[in-house]
């Protein structure tokens, strides 16, 4: 399942070895949703770990990512979920990047005819 969101470079965290052939490294962007601040944390996984190197806090990224879950057994017996937001593609997004408004024409009074014998009243 592929997936994008766009939002706030606000922490990141070192590359953690977790066995011999595995290591991961998170990091953390900041979104608005709805008019509350969300703060989703990303996992960049083996040789995408250094993805994040390029970018600076405050930086504003488009992220590509995966959802990924497996279940597992908690040590009391009890079935539960760990579910996984696997980046895959890190974007700066350039200031002023989305297209502006168009203009509305200005209104210039000295433009118009003197002659206003085609008004309706």
């Amino acid at each position: 399942m592929a997936l994008e969101v766009q939002g706030k470079l606000v922490d990141v965290f070192e590359t953690v070895q977790i066995t011999d052939k595995f290591k991961k490294r998170e990091f953390v962007i900041e979104t608005e949703e709805r008019g509350y601040q969300q703060y989703v944390k990303f996992q960049l996984n083996q040789d995408k770990c250094s993805l994040i190197d390029d970018h600076s806090m405050g930086d504003e990224l488009k992220v590509a990512f995966n959802l990924s879950g497996k279940p597992y057994t908690r040590k009391t017996g009890e079935k539960d979920y760990i579910t996984n937001i696997v980046a895959w593609k890190i974007d700066k997004v350039a200031a002023g990047s989305s297209a502006p408004a168009p203009e509305s024409p200005a209104f210039n009074i000295e433009n118009m005819e003197a002659d206003s014998s085609d008004l309706p009243f």
